[in-house]
């Protein structure tokens, strides 16, 4: 645990909402490696979609925003939206690939249900 002073207090460093595996930090580094030129990194967010509400989304992002969280990986920078990271506050972000499927997989303890198709999740 880091602990930083600033001026008389003693703040806390706290840990990532969302622990990324090396696989997964390998696929941001690809993914900024063929980036558009204007990305600053890679962005992970919860939009409401689907039969059960919300849905795990990642993209490119060409600014930062002062409430998302901001991760530096290896291969690049990892921004979770600041509206998001209640429902993933404890997550594991994985990438997985096989022969007929790839896509980054989350395993979050909040998550309490989800779609028959995988879509989505009910926090």
């Amino acid at each position: 645990m880091t602990i930083e002073t600033i001026g008389d207090t003693k703040v806390r460093a706290r840990p990532a909402a969302v622990i990324l595996t090396p696989s997964a930090e390998a696929r941001i580094a690809d993914l900024m490696s063929k980036a558009p030129e204007d990305a600053i990194g890679v962005k992970l967010s919860t939009p409401r979609r689907g039969c059960s509400g919300l849905a795990y989304s990642v993209d490119y992002v060409s600014e930062a925003n002062a409430f998302d969280e901001r991760i530096e990986t290896p291969g690049g920078l990892f921004f979770i939206d600041g509206a998001s990271v209640l429902y993933l506050v404890g997550s594991t972000m994985d990438w997985k690939e096989d022969d007929f499927t790839a896509g980054f997989v989350f395993d979050n303890p909040n998550a309490k249900g989800a779609c028959g198709c995988g879509e989505s999740f009910t926090v």
